[in-house]
């Protein structure tokens, strides 16, 4: 199977767009709730902060890997 080799370049914007997506997510998971009309879910909210640490910790392994 092959695998995909990112360059330092590529690694670094993936890197900030995971950020990004992570704000995106948490925003409308979190924050998004308070608009709508239905009442305020723990889960919900729960799990959209969930992503949002497992999407960031993955930008930051990615930002920390080294070239061999």
């Amino acid at each position: 199977m092959t695998m995909v080799e990112l360059g330092p370049r590529q690694r670094v914007l993936l890197a900030e767009t995971s950020r990004d997506i992570a704000n995106i997510a948490a925003g409308a998971t979190v924050f998004g709730q308070f608009l709508g009309e239905r009442p305020f879910s723990p889960p919900i909210a729960i799990g959209g902060v969930i992503l949002w640490v497992c999407v960031v910790i993955f930008a930051i392994r990615l930002m920390g890997k080294e070239e061999a």
